[in-house]
């Protein structure tokens, strides 16, 4: 598991490979991954944009950002945690992820947060 802290509001991540999704033969590899946010601050907090950089082995980089996270916004009070699953397509066998959301809070401050870098890694991966 990875895990990044910004502004008392932990990110983890657990990326795991989806073997039954994916068609080695075709360049074509998926990954699911599975994250929790965690407000361990004071204030009642909301996420409102993501923001993921996606780059595969080769290098190709893919952006992706829009509101929210699998269509919510969740709000987070001090102590309370969201945790959601997503996934990412590949052309190659490995890649890396990293991000960040854009949060605010109930007076209406918007700050960024971070998430941890983490790769995306498959048995299919050969090392040149």
């Amino acid at each position: 598991m990875y895990e990044k802290v910004t502004r008392n509001i932990s990110v983890s991540v657990r990326p795991f490979f989806l073997e039954e999704q994916s068609e080695p033969d075709e360049d074509h590899f998926v990954w699911a991954y599975r994250v929790n946010i965690e407000n361990r601050g004071g204030e009642t907090v909301q996420l409102l944009h993501r923001y993921w950089r996606i780059t595969d082995k080769l290098g190709r980089l893919q952006e992706v950002k829009g509101p929210g996270v699998v269509g919510e916004q969740p709000v987070l009070k001090p102590g309370e945690s969201y945790e959601y699953t997503s996934g990412c397509p590949l052309g190659t066998p490995s890649g890396i992820m990293a991000g960040s959301y854009q949060m605010t809070t109930t007076g209406g401050e918007h700050f960024d947060i971070e998430t941890p870098i983490f790769s995306l890694d498959s048995p299919h991966d050969r090392a040149n």
